[in-house]
């Protein structure tokens, strides 16, 4: 995959500010709180910094947030062409409602979840999952900022039960949903149960988002693209859909219950 210009201009200013500083690798590595063979990749281009070691290197260099608004564009940079249209509106989003029928929303994934996932397929070389890891870890931090959208997911029951990279990975992605539902009062998780049987969401994923100015976007994603819609008469179809789809559905509570149960049959 080719490389970020962003990626070496991070690199660069790391060095330079390293140098000007008067510290080595290992004296920052330690100012950091990261392993001193990390900030030698990230200085050599092998590996992506991430929105925390970023923030990091603004503490301990007094940087005024440079190195975070340059990471932010190597995360612009990185993501796949077709999803960069949607990367900014979910950013900028107010609420997001998603349904998932298939796998975890790549917004409440772990790093291990997220890395069996993009490797199950064999698809892509080791490299381009690291990034790809990196970039959907990156987008999770709106669920952190001050001001975070109201996320309303809801995943079919057969979600929690796909046996993705192993039982490890499995229980410690439950575990997460449960800790996200339970203590980010502005994300809220949902489960249709097995016993539901045929019902509308059986159609496919697809995200509604709530821009600032109030209008609904709708992006449907699939196996190597992605389509934002804004036509009027077919996002009205889509909130159709996704209404009848939480109507199957389990309370937050009990989806919380559920998710815990499962959590322990991943042993």
């Amino acid at each position: 995959m080719e490389r970020s210009s962003m990626l070496d201009h991070f690199a660069e200013e790391l060095r330079l500010a390293r140098a000007t500083s008067g510290m080595s690798q290992t004296a920052l590595a330690e100012a950091l709180s990261y392993s001193g063979a990390l900030v030698a990749k990230v200085e050599t281009c092998e590996r992506r910094p991430s929105l925390d070691f970023a923030r990091r290197c603004d503490t301990v260099f007094e940087a005024d947030g440079r190195f975070e608004r340059i990471q932010r564009r190597i995360s612009r940079e990185t993501v796949v062409p077709w999803f960069r249209d949607w990367a900014g509106i979910e950013q900028e989003a107010t609420a997001l409602r998603t349904f998932e029928p298939l796998c975890v929303p790549g917004l409440l994934q772990t790093e291990g979840y997220a890395r069996a996932l993009l490797a199950g397929g064999g698809l892509f070389a080791p490299d381009e999952i690291e990034q790809q890891v990196a970039t959907r870890l990156d987008r999770q931090a709106l669920l952190t900022r001050d001001r975070p959208p109201l996320l309303t997911a809801v995943v079919d029951e057969y979600v929690l039960r796909r046996r993705v990279g192993g039982p490890g990975v499995m229980r410690e992605q439950m575990e997460h949903l449960v800790k996200l539902g339970s203590a980010f009062p502005r994300v809220r998780i949902q489960v249709v149960p097995i016993p539901a049987g045929a019902y509308a969401g059986l159609g496919g994923p697809f995200v509604i988002a709530t821009s600032p100015q109030g209008e609904d976007l709708v992006y449907l994603a699939g196996q190597r693209h992605g389509q934002v819609i804004d036509r009027a008469e077919y996002v009205r179809q889509m909130v159709e859909v996704w209404e009848s789809i939480r109507g199957e559905a389990l309370s937050h509570q009990q989806s919380l219950n559920l998710m815990t149960e499962v959590a322990e049959t991943w042993t």
